[in-house]
């Protein structure tokens, strides 16, 4: 055996400690759907916010209106719930086929890993809210989310530390050009999900 034989194994072997020591059960479809879910809830937002009628940047209805905050509220909860349900059953899916567990030691800590930023972060928004601070809570929950992925990608692709990055990035420009929160929500969690998702698909799962 020679020497690029030897370092040839050698790559292969800590290819395969690098895999059983990340949680590889995310669906790259998954992040497509969620996605995709989130330029609907954005869309709707939009409506709620702007009207059906008036032209971009001028509002039928202030964002300070109570009826217009619940309903924004309702519009992401929803798209969260079914996100959160849909990322939970393709994992399980993916996860079953390849004779794995979603639950396991590398799952845990990627989960305690995300918990602190995004406890901490909706745990601000809620105090925005309260505090009547409508205009800081799309970049607040942008870069929170960000800070999540970045603690999370220790665990998992490499992709979702670039994906928690861009998110940060998108919540600083959020604060930048206030007024626009359902434009950079649908572009953080809507456009770049997308894309994140086709990337994981069309380079880990796509054989």
């Amino acid at each position: 055996m020679d020497q690029k034989d030897i370092l040839k194994e050698i790559g292969q072997i800590r290819s395969m400690m690098e895999k059983s020591s990340k949680f590889m059960s995310i669906s790259g479809l998954s992040g497509v759907l969620i996605g995709c879910l989130a330029l609907v809830g954005a869309t709707a937002a939009y409506f709620v916010v702007y009207g059906t009628d008036s032209a971009f940047g001028y509002r039928d209805y202030y964002v300070l209106d109570t009826q217009v905050i619940w309903k924004l509220i309702i519009i992401a909860l929803l798209v969260l719930a079914i996100s959160v349900t849909v990322g939970i059953s393709m994992a399980k899916a993916k996860a079953k086929k390849a004779g794995q567990t979603i639950w396991n030691p590398t799952s845990k800590a990627l989960a305690k890993a995300m918990a602190i930023p995004l406890v901490t972060g909706g745990l601000f928004a809620m105090l925005l809210v309260s505090k009547g601070e409508y205009g800081l809570i799309a970049s607040t929950l942008l870069i929170f989310y960000g800070l999540a992925l970045a603690a999370a990608s220790v665990f998992t692709f490499r992709e979702v530390r670039v994906l928690g990055v861009l998110e940060i990035a998108l919540g600083l420009l959020a604060l930048a050009f206030p007024g626009y929160g359902v434009v950079f929500w649908a572009l953080g969690f809507g456009v770049l999900h997308i894309v994140y998702g086709l990337i994981v698909h069309k380079k880990y799962e796509k054989r």
